[in-house]
């Protein structure tokens, strides 16, 4: 069996107060989850440290450096420009290849474990500055689903790498007095599950902060197309005392993000007539998902939001596939004068669920 090594740490050994800084907030969560009983899937972290080093022995960080020499904080344009450069010039030098075969090696090792050939997997970036209560970061970084292959893998780490340098990450560095060595990239690659549905829950209201309101958000498949604003998701809301199912908003779904077997990619397509308007959550799921939620809720000592998963060979009574979770940054409004802001369901896709930018 592959043991863990300086650039590739295994799920299994993850535990997220000392390995953050090197697998970062998202991809060490799991491994954390792991040992606590929770179902979240296998795979492997491609560590800061090789981020660092591929950065280090590709002269990069002397170019980025010279790049963002001159980068003012308050000229916008310039930022973008320098972002833009940045981003290419990380995405087109070439991984040095003791990298490359130790990222190779494992995922080849993940697919034997699995059982398959060029297993599918979610590609999904985890800085360390990313995903804190009160992270600048959140949300704004890369992820790809679906990925087979070593070299479309390869290419996903880089674009993931790349992501470090959205105008938004550069600007809030810069306005920081940061640059990208105090936030190395560290890249999470996690088998696909299978999707039937997927969404996020929180453990509290997200918009009104109240405590006794568990929501859940969803969809068929994964939630690109959600977050590309293509369809809305199905609301529910569950009171976190009773269990009882409060509300539920069902939305015409008229798309879907579902795997392409001859493209080896996620991608979306025309939902079925019939399953647009139907419930994508039963009864025995909706308690699944609040089971692993208030579980987590319990195991952090604070309110958190989870991305959930229904594998489509999951039955009935066993747990639901958890890929992410961190805190919930809203709070509870404290005057009953004060008017909740309206619900978005897009805008909270793209913050806080399905691990896109």
């Amino acid at each position: 069996m592959m043991q863990s090594n300086t650039h590739v740490v295994w799920v299994d050994d993850l535990c997220s107060g000392d390995m953050v800084p090197r697998a970062g907030a998202k991809i060490a969560r799991l491994g954390e989850l792991r040992k606590c009983g929770v179902l979240v899937p296998d795979g492997f972290v491609v560590t800061t440290d090789a981020f660092s080093a591929f950065m280090s022995e590709t002269g990069l960080d002397a170019e980025m450096r010279r790049l963002f020499a001159g980068c003012s904080p308050s000229d916008a344009e310039q930022i973008s420009h320098t972002a833009r450069d940045a981003r290419a010039l990380v995405e087109a030098t070439p991984i040095p290849a003791s990298i490359a075969d130790e990222v190779v090696e494992a995922y080849e090792e993940l697919s034997y474990r699995l059982r398959d050939l060029n297993v599918p997997v979610a590609v999904r970036s985890s800085a360390t500055g990313e995903d804190g209560a009160e992270a600048s970061f959140a949300g704004q970084f890369d992820t790809f689903l679906g990925v087979t292959g070593n070299d479309r893998l390869l290419s996903a780490i880089q674009r993931c790498w790349g992501s470090l340098f959205t105008d938004r990450a550069v600007d809030y560095r810069c306005n920081k007095g940061l640059s990208h060595e105090d936030s190395p990239m560290a890249v999470g690659v996690i088998k696909l599950v299978h999707a039937r549905a997927s969404g996020v829950a929180f453990s509290v209201h997200p918009v009104s902060g109240n405590p006794h309101r568990l929501v859940i958000e969803g969809s068929w498949g994964w939630g690109e197309a959600v977050v590309q604003g293509l369809v809305n998701p199905d609301h529910i809301e569950v009171g976190k005392s009773d269990r009882r199912v409060l509300e539920y908003k069902v939305s015409d779904k008229q798309v879907v993000s579902a795997f392409d077997y001859a493209q080896g990619l996620v991608v979306e397509h025309e939902m079925p007539r019939r399953l647009r308007e139907e419930h994508i959550l039963e009864d025995e799921e909706i308690q699944a998902i609040v089971d692993s939620v208030l579980a987590i809720e319990k195991h952090y000592g604070h309110p958190v939001d989870v991305e959930w998963v229904i594998d489509r060979h999951r039955r009935p009574k066993e747990p639901i596939t958890i890929v992410q979770t961190r805190p919930v940054t809203v709070k509870a409004k404290t005057e009953a004068t004060k008017t909740a802001p309206a619900w978005n369901p897009v805008a909270y896709a793209q913050k806080y669920a399905f691990g896109t930018k």
